[in-house]
């Protein structure tokens, strides 16, 4: 089973101006490990960094879904909880998840994220929807 993992690169990257900065960014890979996140950003990124990039840092984040959005030029993390009761007390007990959506600005997000959420049989309560710094989101390679 794949994990999400948050890969920071740093690598030159052409300003409006033509000249070249050194950026350091977040991206989002789907993979088996740490190392295979490594690998397939380093792999994704090569057309755009000629090879001249380093990988800083790897962490898994939990996310438990992901709305893609193919236009969309921004990713929001939508936290929102379900309310589930506990067979064993009978109480009500409050789960928390994250979601990554896809989208242009936090209407979108929030539009994106509930036809996402379509068919969810639980209700659902939305709890933040933050703007994050994530560039770009590398689904699991099918081969």
């Amino acid at each position: 089973m794949s994990s999400w993992f948050e890969c920071k690169l740093r690598y030159d990257k052409p300003t409006d101006s033509g000249a070249m900065k050194s950026v350091t960014e977040p991206f989002m890979v789907d993979a088996l490990s740490v190392t295979e996140a490594e690998a397939r950003v380093v792999e994704e990124m090569e057309p755009i960094t000629k090879g001249a990039s380093t990988v800083l840092s790897v962490r898994t984040v939990k996310v438990s879904e992901v709305f893609f959005n193919e236009e969309a030029d921004r990713w929001y993390m939508v936290k929102y909880s379900i309310m589930t009761i506990d067979e064993r007390s009978g109480k009500e007990k409050e789960q928390t998840f994250q979601t990554l959506v896809a989208a242009f600005d936090f209407k979108g997000a929030f539009d994106n994220f509930n036809e996402g959420m379509k068919g969810t049989l639980a209700d659902y309560d939305i709890k933040a929807i933050t703007l994050t710094p994530i560039v770009e989101v590398y689904k699991e390679k099918l081969s």
